[in-house]
């Protein structure tokens, strides 16, 4: 069994203090997924998250890769309305290759993957 860290209260108010907004898109599999230049649109929708990573604006990206119709999940340092101009600019949402939701989150400043 193992044994969790007790927290206080006191702890609990303190670290809300720090957190921030971020914004969460839950990228989906689009209507056309059909076509020829299927990778080639993909490897360009890869390209732009590296940028975007980068520059410190996706903060964590996840590819899904279990055949359903999520495609991946993103957390974005930016409003929900900077990450829908940042998504309607993507080379897959403008191809019809990926659909996206969006919704706002908050975080703390530094929380990283293990």
């Amino acid at each position: 069994m193992t044994i969790m860290t007790a927290i206080t209260g006191e702890f609990m108010r303190e670290m809300m203090t720090r957190s921030k907004d971020y914004t969460l898109v839950i990228l989906k599999t689009g209507p056309r997924t059909e076509r020829p230049d299927l990778k080639e649109i993909v490897w360009e929708h890869a390209r732009r998250n590296f940028a975007l990573r980068a520059e410190g604006i996706l903060c964590i990206v996840c590819p899904v890769r279990d055949g359903g119709d999520i495609n991946g999940i993103g957390i974005f340092n930016a409003s929900v309305e900077e990450t829908k101009k940042i998504m309607d600019g993507d080379p897959g949402v403008m191809e019809g290759v990926f659909m996206y939701e969006i919704h706002p989150t908050r975080s703390f400043p530094g929380d990283a993957l293990p």
